[in-house]
């Protein structure tokens, strides 16, 4: 269920800071058009970070029944405490979601064997399978293709698949060829045959796609859904081609910035984010409006 397209969602906030879940329906309706495979809540771009408990529980259970089964849904749930992300995969009702995406743990920069003893934590904890998310740039510590391939084989029954959003596409792509070698001579390395390399990166999913990644987890595709299912199931390497400005400005003042910067000028949502981040600078967001125009 977790191949293709995957929208990595956007939680769109009022004036006062509260979630806007008018708008939040409105996004969902644009996701619900047969071109998204599957939705990505509560993640990086959807500011968990900054909503309380009792808001993740309310905008999770908003998703859950506003969707209502008509794509598979999969749960943000991660941190740099392995006691607390394994008490609440616990005690999370994860019912009407199909799997968690669990980020590499934060700031505590553990070495390869604290985050391969991280993730069979989580995996044992986690009632429902889990997908490794590796970033780099947010985290501090870079998850090895090795230690990925030796947390799949301890936890094969938990552990489907990986956002990689390290950015490197030589390390993704060893990643890719580990996880598909049917005898390569590396016991420790096989069985691999369920295990999904996701593209956690809009600017190199074709190449990815081409190198055998199942699919992408995308910003892009909070508002431009039907282009980016083009460039997935397509490989529609042109058509990225024609994306590769906008997608550089998405993430020029950091993201959800870029995007939210975007769906405000849909008229989908209303510019707001949560400190500390902040609205596009009036430069960007000029630069995303033309650069919208272009591309229709």
């Amino acid at each position: 269920m977790i191949k293709g397209l995957g929208t990595a969602l956007i939680t769109p906030f009022q004036a006062d800071g509260s979630v806007d879940y008018e708008a939040l329906a409105r996004l969902l309706d644009t996701q619900l058009t047969g071109v998204v495979d599957y939705i990505v809540v509560l993640g990086t771009t959807g500011e968990a970070a900054t909503m309380t408990d009792k808001e993740r529980a309310e905008v999770r259970s908003f998703v859950r029944s506003y969707v209502n089964g008509r794509l598979p849904l999969v749960l943000g749930l991660g941190g740099n405490c392995t006691a607390a992300v394994c008490e609440a995969l616990r005690n999370t009702d994860l019912s009407g979601f199909c799997a968690v995406l669990s980020v590499c743990p934060y700031y505590n920069k553990p070495n390869q064997e604290g985050l391969y003893q991280h993730f069979c934590a989580v995996a044992e904890a986690s009632p429902i399978p889990v997908i490794l998310y590796n970033v780099p740039g947010r985290t501090g510590v870079n998850l090895l293709p090795e230690t990925v391939m030796r947390i799949y084989n301890a936890r094969p029954d938990k552990i489907i698949g990986i956002k990689e959003a390290s950015g490197n596409v030589e390390q993704i792509k060893r990643l890719i060829s580990l996880s598909t070698l049917s005898d390569s001579g590396l016991s420790t390395l096989s069985p691999k045959d369920g295990l999904l390399v996701l593209s956690g990166d809009d600017g190199i999913a074709c190449e990815l796609m081409e190198a055998g990644a199942a699919g992408l987890i995308s910003v892009a595709s909070n508002a431009f859904p039907e282009d980016f299912w083009h460039i997935v199931h397509d490989k529609d390497a042109d058509l990225q081609a024609r994306y590769a400005e906008m997608i550089r400005l998405l993430f020029a003042e950091g993201n959800p910035v870029g995007i939210k910067a975007v769906l405000a000028q849909k008229g989908l949502i209303s510019n707001h984010l949560r400190l500390p981040l902040v609205p596009a600078s009036s430069d960007l967001q000029e630069k995303i409006r033309m650069c919208t125009a272009a591309l229709s």
